[in-house]
């Protein structure tokens, strides 16, 4: 039997069929352009890549071209829906009203339409994706794993925000974080591959790619994480600042006499290292042209991003009294081994004995620091799709008992 993870975006939808015992993936893919012309699915089987334009016009649309692609016969991985045990839906935002994943009843449905003010762009297409399974699959449990649940442990006096309270009484504005499948995953296999349960750890999980942040993680549990009421806050990113003085804003509005959806755009779609260096949102492009190019914007871009970094990791290993393993991960954090060397340099206050040939690895979990380092720092490849059916076939376990 299989699982099937479904991450639908407003014009796309990536999926991955993963066998519930081996926890395996047996095919994916990426259908773009939903809505546009000359819609895209990329599927993978079997090692070959299977390419398809035809115009979809919705996510129903959508999610039927994925599952008659799941069980076509020639390029298929199933003869049939029936195989598939449960569906996975990563879902963005639960609020606070989800600390765990749930399975969907119109309940769920209900409390997750009900977040879609503090994340318009995600949850209206997370619906649709849950809707359309609904639909085709009606008989098929369906599971929604939220972004935000892994950090709704954090204390009050680490969410909360420092404005009038009657913010948050309205409109609920306390930090949030985001990634948090991704944090939850490379903390627990991190702690596996050291020998300890994370109930007995202090972790700090570094997951960086184009959009970036850091949990700190007590005993199994979030204490605080970089991304805030949005996911704008934190680390420079790929197009987000990451954190800014809130003054600037007003500033720029009076003096560029421009609106909210103007500075809202720039600081999400524009700024970060795009935004400081005018040549990409790539770190590799950024580090080309600092390397090779000798470009003075990229060189500052890559120092300005390691910095905030190192700030985050200090401040968090203060706001945890220590810390037993630094793990990287993510696009960057898994395959940017300059970037993981540069960090390191700062940190060797903590005790960390930088192993330099371990951490010229890309992709595969390795351990980087040195025998004997007070603290271990890991790279950990992480697998979302494989915590989502993890946690979809735990929740499909409990409802059969």
């Amino acid at each position: 039997m299989y699982v099937l993870v479904f991450n639908c975006g407003s014009s796309s939808v990536r999926y991955q069929l993963i066998d519930s015992e081996t926890k395996k993936a047996k095919c994916s893919g990426l259908l773009e352009r939903i809505g546009l012309p000359k819609s895209v699915l990329t599927h993978r089987v079997n090692g070959e890549k299977h390419i398809f334009e035809n115009d979809v016009e919705n996510h129903d649309t959508a999610v039927k071209m994925i599952l008659d692609t799941l069980t076509d016969s020639s390029i298929g991985a199933i003869s049939s829906l029936d195989e598939i045990e449960a569906v996975g839906h990563r879902v963005v935002h639960g609020g606070e009203k989800y600390s765990t994943a749930v399975l969907i009843d119109k309940e769920a449905e209900k409390n997750i339409e009900e977040c879609i003010p503090l994340a318009p762009l995600h949850n209206p297409a997370n619906l649709m994706g849950i809707r359309a399974c609904d639909k085709f699959m009606p008989s098929i449990p369906q599971a929604a794993v939220f972004d935000t649940a892994f950090h709704q442990t954090m204390p009050e006096c680490s969410y909360m925000y420092a404005i009038p309270h009657e913010f948050y009484d309205k409109y609920r504005i306390r930090r949030y974080g985001f990634h948090g499948t991704s944090h939850r995953y490379v903390s627990r296999r991190a702690a596996q591959l050291y020998g300890r349960e994370p109930e007995d750890l202090k972790i700090i999980t570094c997951h960086m790619g184009n959009g970036a942040s850091i949990a700190a993680i007590k005993n199994g549990k979030v204490i605080d994480t970089s991304m805030g009421f949005t996911p704008l806050a934190g680390l420079i990113m790929g197009t987000r600042s990451g954190d800014i003085d809130p003054s600037i804003i007003p500033f720029i509005m009076k003096n560029e006499g421009v609106d909210a959806d103007f500075i809202d755009t720039m600081l999400n779609k524009k700024s970060g290292v795009l935004g400081i260096t005018g040549i990409s949102s790539d770190m590799r492009d950024i580090e080309n042209a600092a390397w090779n190019l000798k470009d003075k914007k990229a060189q500052l871009a890559l120092d300005m991003y390691h910095y905030r970094i190192i700030q985050y990791i200090g401040a968090y290993t203060a706001a945890m009294n220590g810390v037993d393993l630094i793990v990287f991960t993510g696009g960057v954090g898994e395959n940017g081994w300059e970037t993981r060397e540069e960090i390191l340099k700062n940190l060797t206050y903590l005790g960390i004995n930088p192993d330099k040939e371990k951490n010229r690895c890309r992709g595969k979990e390795t351990v980087i620091s040195a025998p004997g380092s007070a603290v271990t720092v890991m790279v950990v490849p992480t697998n979302e799709e494989l915590e989502i059916a993890e946690e979809c076939l735990n929740l499909v376990a409990g409802r059969r008992k």
